[in-house]
């Protein structure tokens, strides 16, 4: 059954498969009452995402999610209930763009080099308006053939160490978390289980990222889904005190993530990150 929220999800406004209106809709189908469009950095779909949250009654919250860098590893910053007119915050998400644009640019080149013809232009139809990224790549990989899923397309071409893998210029995760909290959001770390990191290493990232100014983490997400993990990420928070958030991190149908509203349950004694969340649209 689904659940009334959902904090996490993605449009074509990033690498989502349904345009922000097709995804507020879909939740509201789905139960969800809140839901929190968090774009890969960039804040693009929020008006049509607002328009069709105000037609099917729904509470939307201006999100994004922040590619950042801490110890020269990725991570994901979800920013929560922004203000995305934010000058400084604007101008963030206009260099991350430019980093994504050359990103993806590379991308290409090198799996065109390792003999995969037509990848850019693949990638490109796939991603339409938005920026290339490595899941745009991904479905192209899938939909031509040349591999027989998106967790393949990864495992063989896209993750760390392959032949179509380039390390983005992201920014700093302290810069990215003043970026969220001069907008007036909440900094969440995303999915904290899905960098591969040991006991220690989510000690020392979530040390930096509460120093930083980090407010909340997702203890119920789509790439977390089992109670023993929901169990052991809601430990961490409680040890860092830090708020609750959930979400499916939903990017479509076909899409290997859960569907919209699908994110489990968060354990009952967890502050929720949705008690501190401005009444902010987009």
């Amino acid at each position: 059954m689904s659940a009334s929220h959902d904090l996490h999800c993605h449009s074509t406004a990033s690498d989502g498969h349904l345009t922000p209106a097709a995804v507020v809709h879909r939740a509201a189908d789905q139960g969800v009452t809140t839901l929190a469009l968090t774009d890969h950095d960039t804040v693009a779909g929020l008006g049509d995402a607002q328009a069709a949250a105000s037609t099917a009654g729904i509470r939307l919250i201006a999100g994004l999610e922040l590619s950042v860098l801490w110890q020269g590893r990725t991570f994901h910053v979800v920013g929560l209930g922004v203000d995305s007119g934010e000058p400084g915050l604007q101008d963030g998400l206009a260099r991350m763009q430019r980093a994504r644009q050359e990103r993806g640019e590379a991308i290409g080149e090198r799996l065109e080099r390792a003999g995969l013809s037509g990848a850019r232009e693949g990638a490109r139809e796939a991603a339409g308006t938005a920026e290339i990224t490595r899941a745009h790549y991904a479905r192209w990989l899938v939909e031509s053939g040349n591999v027989r899923g998106y967790e393949e397309a990864f495992k063989r071409y896209l993750r760390r160490g392959r032949v179509g893998y380039v390390h983005g210029d992201w920014v700093a995760m302290e810069e990215g978390i003043e970026w969220i909290r001069r907008a007036g959001g909440i900094a969440v770390l995303a999915h904290p289980l899905g960098y591969d990191l040991t006991g220690a290493w989510i000690r020392r990232t979530l040390d930096a990222f509460t120093a930083a100014g980090g407010e909340a983490m997702e203890v119920a997400c789509g790439t977390s889904p089992e109670p023993r993990q929901v169990q052991q990420l809601g430990g961490w928070c409680r040890r860092y005190a830090l708020l609750a958030s959930s979400g499916s991190d939903f990017h479509g149908p076909g899409h290997p993530s859960r569907e919209i509203g699908g994110a489990p349950a968060l354990p009952a004694d967890l502050p929720s990150v949705l008690e501190a969340l401005p009444e902010r649209g987009g």
